[in-house]
């Protein structure tokens, strides 16, 4: 049963979590690795520095829409590739555990599901901006 008083309130603690656990990892970018660092890491990696930049802003701008609640499900879906990407360059070669060396996917793996889920769920209460419905009238 989906109980539709509480469902909106449990999308906005999803959306919440989310998006402060992605302000928290760009925040670790900007401020202890630097933006100038995360390049340099990214390099190291046989990425584009540019990259970094980019995945610092993608992070700051998506968690911002999943707190606010400014088009949230289209935003949990844009963020994705981000985790995707720290899988398949970063986290993956190094196992499935978080534990292990480098951190390994089960984590990122668990945020993809959380962002899909609040993707299917909706946009959760108190969004300053819903995600446009494609069968909303104009």
């Amino acid at each position: 049963m989906f109980d539709t008083r509480t469902a909106p309130y449990a999308a906005l603690l999803l959306r919440l979590a989310l998006g402060i656990l992605f302000l928290a990892h760009a925040g670790l970018k900007i401020f202890v690795f630097t933006p100038a660092g995360t390049a340099q890491f990214f390099a190291s990696l046989g990425l584009p520095p540019a990259l970094a930049y980019v995945t610092i802003a993608w992070e700051v701008i998506g968690a911002l829409a999943l707190i606010l609640g400014v088009w949230p499900r289209l935003a949990a879906l844009a963020l994705i590739p981000v985790l995707a990407g720290a899988i398949a360059t970063v986290h993956g070669p190094a196992g499935f555990f978080f534990t292990n060396p480098n951190g390994g996917w089960e984590y990122l793996a668990l945020w993809i599901v959380g962002l899909l889920a609040l993707a299917l769920i909706g946009d959760g209460a108190l969004a300053l901006r819903p995600t446009p419905s494609r069968g909303a009238a104009s």
